[in-house]
């Protein structure tokens, strides 16, 4: 018999965390811990890393199921396609705790070249909001790390100071030696946006993450179709849980591109079906985290390693925690590897 437990754990970032949407000082995540009777020792974990300001879900809603799922464990598969689908954040926790329990507790979900050290996954650098110095000492740290493709936070700090370092790195690099992402986290409203879309693509940008608020999807449409740059949405996509409503958003707002993170939409099943509906829209779509510790962040990845990607994912962020969880991830030279010679260290989670 399947037994189960939850527990509650807050992370520290190294630094500040900013984003226009203030920043960020810790995060809080929930592990979902099982095993069999028969053999306690082999446990599979998963974690639910609902995100205030961007999830629908709240703290409250993630402990109640979590605590309904460790109280009865043989409906689990059942309550994935049920109540748990308005759960994302759980539902993904749910996904990941049994296939980890498949694998023996190993953490190897998805066996690749990844997960074997032979291949890694590019990632972007990405800038978090700071001072206008500090941001640019950030920028120049992520370029000469290795990162092809660099993506800085912006609409917290006054535009023409991000436009100005945006410039910089265009008059020493060009597009073929470095791409530029921004992202807005909906920073800007339906006046702003604009201006500030073709003061972007003057500096040959490859894409602007949700400009506006989410929900704005009347003007998110208009600027999709109207931009000179590429608008990708990311929080538009949170909630919508339904097929219908994700066939409905990409059909009428039309996007460049989406970003799609497991941990938001409700894990590999969920992100396997907006990237079906991208692609045959001829929609663009990338993977990001979204500050997992690494038990989740090891879950997006490995699932990402089996897409076969060839642009930078948003993956590179297990370094920001001072106590986070050490694994075999490594994020180094603009790829995200995995170290199989590399012990999991679980101690926080007894």
């Amino acid at each position: 018999m399947i037994k189960a437990r939850w527990i509650e754990r807050t992370l520290n970032p190294r630094f500040e965390l900013g984003t226009s949407k203030g920043p960020i000082h810790a995060r809080t995540v929930w592990y979902l811990i099982a095993w069999d009777e028969e053999a306690p020792e082999l446990k599979g974990i998963g974690e639910a890393a609902l995100f205030p300001g961007h999830s629908k879900e709240f703290p409250a809603d993630v402990k109640l199921k979590l605590t309904e799922l460790c109280e009865r464990t043989d409906n689990w598969a059942q309550r994935m396609i049920t109540d748990l689908v308005d759960v994302p954040s759980v539902r993904f926790a749910v996904e990941q705790c049994l296939r980890d329990l498949d694998a023996g507790g190993t953490k190897t979900l998805f066996p690749s070249e990844f997960t074997l050290g032979r291949s890694g996954i590019p990632i972007n650098g990405l800038v978090w909001m700071g001072d206008k110095s500090t941001m640019k000492q950030r920028i120049r740290e992520q370029i000469e790390g290795g990162c092809s493709t660099v993506k800085m936070k912006i609409g917290a700090i006054g535009l023409d100071d991000e436009l100005a370092l945006l410039k910089g790195v265009r008059q020493e690099y060009n597009t073929s030696d470095i791409t530029l992402r921004v992202d807005a986290n909906g920073a800007f409203n339906a006046q702003q946006a604009p201006d500030v879309l073709k003061r972007l693509a003057e500096l040959e940008v490859h894409s602007i993450e949700q400009p506006v608020p989410p929900g704005l999807f009347e003007v998110m449409e208009e600027l999709c179709a109207t931009t000179p740059v590429p608008i990708a949405l990311d929080e538009d996509l949170i909630g919508l849980n339904t097929r219908d409503a994700k066939v409905d958003l990409l059909d009428n707002v039309k996007p460049h591109w989406i970003v799609i993170k497991p941990s938001l939409v409700g894990g590999w099943g969920a992100t396997h079906e907006w990237i079906e509906l991208a692609k045959a829209r001829g929609i663009g779509w990338w993977i990001t985290s979204a500050l997992e510790s690494s038990i989740g962040l090891n879950a997006v990845a490995q699932f990402t390693a089996t897409l076969n990607v060839s642009i930078a994912q948003g993956l590179g962020t297990g370094k920001v925690y001072t106590d986070n969880i050490p694994s075999p991830l490594l994020a180094e030279k603009g790829l995200l590897r995995y170290r199989p010679e590399e012990a999991w260290d679980l101690s926080m989670l007894d």
